[in-house]
């Protein structure tokens, strides 16, 4: 039900009227191969045909030749802890005031939407920022991005308090961890996110043993369920990815070392439970930035020896465990509404110059972003920045 998604709820107006996307390559995102010729309507902020490039354009809608371009479904942030960093400041000048972090979160939202991102997923952050924009947007200060959040990451009492800041909600017992999740619903979460291990970004926790009882894991999960809100799994070590799997978490995010128990893959596989993998955070903390291949890239690394290290090994279990989930039929951060060009998704839809499969980098080139429409309204990329009536055709009535 929509009303139990603020994120949808908060959604934009959707953009009225008819486009007929024609003469691109498709990238379909619902796994068949990229296409040339390809046509889709859009009509009303929803895809309510995908087509062929040699159809006549239907009646009443606008006509946007893509010119060979690729047209793919709006990139999605499946898990992130946007923090929403201030410039550091010099010693003797003015500190920043409460509410200033806020306008920084606003502008890492503007230019994800710039770069095709047209949903976010926040898995953590800071106090109820995500709301906090999300909420601005709804009421149209800035455009951005869909905003998922969890709220606060609901954790035993551990280590991982210490380190980041209002993220955790710490909760102890069955009945304490219950209202940690009525809590976040009550807050305007989307999901609810419960860590069943530590954390390999701070040098306190040990994310191998299981971090809270069997009944306080289970007291989150029904409350979650029985609400009709997902449930989100912080797993890394094997016991937690086995606690979270058993007690039918709906994602897992990280399962680093999933390769090595295909016996929870399968049951991953059977029950619909979605694997999200975070290979980019480990790239990060191994020093590694943007690098392609860590085996010729120059670290730069900004954490303690240990966690770069770890980061390093990280690396290569969770893109082997990717590979192991891929094989064993497990899917891997899908969408519902958003995520694929097919009939009935919303109309977040992104089109680039180039084929994103054979050039994934072109993704980070905003020159190459041609056009980023947001529930089928024109909201960002090249085009607009051009001059997009200068493409776009004036409506075929046949």
């Amino acid at each position: 039900m929509p009303h139990r998604f603020p994120a949808l709820i908060a959604d934009p107006p959707r953009g009225e009227g008819r486009w007929w996307l024609t003469g691109g390559r498709l990238f379909d995102g619902a796994g068949g191969p990229v296409g040339d010729g390809a046509a889709v309507l859009v009509e009303d902020g929803v895809i309510r045909r995908v087509g062929r490039a040699s159809e006549p354009c239907p009646g009443g809608a606008r006509l946007l030749d893509l010119e060979r371009r690729t047209l793919m479904p709006g990139l999605i942030e499946a898990h992130t802890h946007i923090l929403s960093d201030t410039p550091r400041l010099l010693r003797g000048a003015e500190p920043f005031l409460p509410g200033t972090p806020a306008h920084f979160l606003q502008a890492e939202l503007r230019q994800f939407l710039r770069m095709g991102v047209t949903t976010v997923r926040f898995t953590g952050a800071q106090g109820q920022w995500p709301q906090e924009a999300r909420q601005a947007m709804r009421y149209g200060a800035f455009a951005g991005p869909r905003v998922l959040t969890c709220g606060k990451i609901i954790s035993a009492t551990a280590p991982g308090g210490r380190f980041y800041g209002t993220m955790y909600r710490e909760a102890d017992g069955p009945d304490d961890m219950r209202r940690a999740a009525r809590e976040q619903i009550r807050a305007g979460a989307d999901f609810v996110k419960i860590m069943t291990t530590g954390a390999r970004s701070n040098e306190m926790e040990d994310p191998e043993p299981l971090q809270l009882t069997g009944e306080e894991l289970s007291a989150v999960a029904d409350e979650a369920h029985r609400m009709g809100y997902r449930l989100s799994a912080h797993a890394e070590g094997l016991a937690g990815c086995e606690a979270a799997v058993t007690v039918g978490a709906d994602t897992i995010e990280h399962g680093i070392f999933l390769h090595r128990r295909p016996d929870l893959l399968d049951a991953m596989a059977a029950s619909g439970q979605v694997l999200v993998p975070t290979l980019s955070g480990h790239y990060w903390m191994a020093g590694l930035g943007d690098a392609v291949d860590p085996a010729t890239a120059q670290r730069v690394p900004e954490m303690p020896a240990e966690l770069v290290d770890l980061a390093g090994q990280n690396l290569e279990n969770g893109a082997a465990s990717m590979r192991a989930a891929r094989d064993a039929g497990v899917k891997i951060a899908l969408g519902e509404y958003v995520g694929t060009v097919e009939e009935g998704k919303l109309a977040d839809l992104l089109i680039v110059d180039g084929d994103p499969v054979a050039e994934p980098g072109l993704l980070a080139d905003s020159a190459r972003i041609w056009l980023v429409l947001r529930l089928g309204v024109p909201v960002a990329g090249q085009a607009l920045e051009r001059d997009i009536g200068e493409t776009v055709n004036q409506p075929v009535i046949q």
